[in-house]
């Protein structure tokens, strides 16, 4: 989240005071913690969608296991 943006939103006044009453913050931190955590939930239902979908008859769970260095792209680091 690097780049931030002034937005301006027309809330009902009970809604955002009950929300912010919820979190203990004020307005921007309270709508931050509320997209964040829509995001959150959408990633649990697309998570939970996959129930039974994914084998991990592949997967060899000892090599797993194995600590691994990684480079500054996510690529594993071959020091064998």
């Amino acid at each position: 989240m690097s780049e931030m943006r002034k937005i301006t939103a027309f809330l009902p006044a009970e809604l955002l005071e009950k929300a912010q009453a919820q979190t203990g913050a004020g307005v921007t931190e309270t709508l931050r913690q509320s997209l964040v955590e829509m995001l959150r939930r959408d990633a649990y239902r697309r998570l939970r969608a996959l129930k039974g979908k994914v084998s991990f008859d592949d997967f060899d769970l000892e090599e797993l296991r194995r600590d691994r260095e990684f480079d500054e792209r996510g690529n594993v680091i071959d020091r064998g």
